[in-house]
């Protein structure tokens, strides 16, 4: 069984940061890469971020400059910083697992960019 459960969600202004936390747990030997979705308005779940074990790391064009994705020291956990955040940036934000087994999703986290 493997879990995925993140964290660091919440309402935040325009300009405003936030960082995401992302943990997976459960019986498995290595994880080939870890990222972060999110899904605003309908079915579309985007890529943001993803970071494989090498650390290789890719962004969504949209998010360039402004999001940073990380893995911490214990390699199941990863991590999203979220600056100069935008209304835009508005959606319920997934971390994705793939391990050898298959793909593992969390239950996702609400960030919302309002004044």
């Amino acid at each position: 069984q493997v879990q995925v459960v993140e964290s660091g969600g919440g309402l935040v202004q325009p300009g405003g940061s936030l960082r995401l936390s992302c943990a997976a747990s459960g019986s498995f030997e290595s994880i080939s890469a870890m990222g972060w979705y999110r899904q605003a308005t309908g079915p579309t779940r985007e890529l943001v971020a993803f970071i494989t074990t090498g650390g290789a790391t890719n962004y969504a064009d949209s998010v360039k400059g402004r999001f940073t994705i990380s893995r911490g020291s214990a390699r199941n956990t990863v991590y999203l910083e979220m600056n100069s955040l935008k209304p835009e940036d508005t959606a319920v934000y997934y971390c994705q697992t793939i391990l050898q087994t298959g793909v593992y999703w969390g239950q996702g986290t609400q960030v919302t960019v309002s004044s």
